[in-house]
């Protein structure tokens, strides 16, 4: 028994599909225009996919995983189950408009023509805010519409805004924020439900890892309280006496969203020799 996952064959999600395999401990040689391998050490099998097919492939059982965007499932409209949202390939689906035009609500798109390769999220968008306006589908360029007088508007992904600028356009409604998806068949077995609990819990192990970095530092023994109440930690931090009397060793683990702020506290309290060192697997 083995579990199949379609991942994109080329595109913005492939590397980083791939290296989340391999920091999942997960062995597969991605050689050049492969359409398919294997897992030497775990039971998987890789798909090379267009990364629109990847969500019907998934649906019609050839494939009972796939890593893909949540724009494309989104899209798709298929009964997919999303298992783990994987924190790559974040971008955010948005309406724009020329710079040249006021736009000071949604109201505004009322009646207008919006240029879009993501229809669907479109319409359903637009029937939440209560507003009737022509969707025209269209796939490659969607930013030179309104420059050739297709659409008075565009829906698109959106990452740095770098291409939008470059086609004197603006953001004005954020439609969709999205990111890289692992989705299931809703009818694996339970044998492939096991091994799906195996790579979701390899998954989430990588992930807690990115997200934190583990510390080192020394204390004073009179500053220990102060200095331990900063640290968060899984359960409570380390602390081992120095060969220096009145020292300690303090060990912990912070969140990257939090790192400098503690790290600054820490300083402030009396903390030295702080040492901050990548975590590359935590398992909780």
């Amino acid at each position: 028994m083995k579990l199949r996952i379609a991942i994109q064959k080329s595109g913005r999600l492939h590397e980083d599909s791939i290296k989340l395999l391999k920091e999942c401990g997960i062995d597969i040689n991605n050689g050049v225009n492969k359409l398919k391998t294997e897992a030497t050490n775990f039971p998987l099998e890789v798909f090379f996919l267009r990364d629109d097919d990847i969500p019907q492939y998934v649906e019609d059982g050839v494939a009972d995983l796939g890593i893909v965007g949540e724009n494309v499932v989104l899209e798709k409209g298929y009964p997919l189950e999303t298992v783990e949202k994987l924190g790559f390939g974040k971008c955010r689906l948005a309406i724009a408009v020329p710079k040249s035009m006021a736009y000071n609500s949604v109201q505004d798109l009322h009646g207008k023509r919006i240029a879009t390769s993501y229809p669907v999220i479109v319409k359903d968008f637009l029937k939440k805010v209560n507003i009737e306006a022509e969707i025209h589908e269209i796939s490659g360029s969607v930013e030179i519409a309104p420059g050739i007088g297709l659409a008075e508007a565009i829906c698109d992904l959106v990452s740095s805004g770098s291409t939008l600028f470059m086609n004197g356009l603006k953001e004005v409604e954020n439609v969709l924020r999205s990111e890289a998806v692992l989705v299931a068949n809703s009818k694996l077995t339970e044998e492939q439900k096991q091994l799906l609990r195996k790579l979701v819990f390899r998954i989430q192990a990588v992930k807690k890892a990115k997200n934190t970095k583990y510390v080192l530092l020394n204390a004073p023994n009179d500053k220990l309280p102060e200095i331990i109440g900063l640290l968060p930690g899984m359960k409570s931090p380390t602390v081992l006496p120095l060969a220096e009397a009145g020292w300690s060793s303090v060990h912990s683990v912070l969140n990257e969203n939090d790192f400098w702020d503690i790290i600054e506290s820490l300083k402030a309290a009396g903390a030295q020799g702080i040492l901050v060192v990548p975590i590359e697997k935590m398992v909780i």
